[in-house]
């Protein structure tokens, strides 16, 4: 059994960050250029790119929230700014502060949380409504049905 101390930190290639994540090196390089995901600061120029446990758990998050509410690249960064800002607030929170730093820890928090949920509001709404376009055209297309002779529908 290895003490903490020993443990090994698994550092995975660009490629092997792809594959797990489902996504192409490039986008992970884009991802980067963006700030979205953090490469390592000390690589130097044309070194290879290493990635940790936590790049790759983020990154996948990242992919989530695109996909899951077709976030554009400008909203994905203001979702994963508020994000980090929120995990630093956690983290203040943790080293057990006064009740007067934890109320600004609280009032620092909310206005990010509520960034976040307009956002996934907005997206919501997008969908109520794409959701109602397509249950009209499924009545009208059942209305059509009926019109029809028998055998023809």
């Amino acid at each position: 059994m290895s003490s903490p101390e020993h443990t090994e930190i698994r550092a995975y290639r660009i490629g092997e960050v792809a594959d797990r994540v489902g996504v192409t090196p490039r986008t992970i390089r884009y991802y980067e250029e963006l700030g979205l995901l953090g490469g390592a600061p000390e690589r130097s120029k044309g070194a290879h790119r290493h990635y940790g446990e936590a790049d790759v758990v983020r990154l996948q998050e990242l992919i989530r929230l695109r996909n899951l509410l077709g976030l554009s690249l400008d909203e994905l960064r203001s979702l994963a700014e508020a994000e980090e800002a929120r995990a630093a607030l956690r983290d203040r929170w943790a080293d057990d502060p006064t009740d007067a730093e934890r109320a600004r820890i609280v009032r620092e928090a909310i206005p990010l949380v509520e960034q976040q949920l307009e956002l996934v509001r907005a997206r919501q709404r997008t969908l109520d409504e794409f959701a109602a376009e397509l249950a009209d055209k499924l009545e009208r297309l059942g209305a059509l049905r009926a019109e029809l002779p028998e055998g023809e529908a």
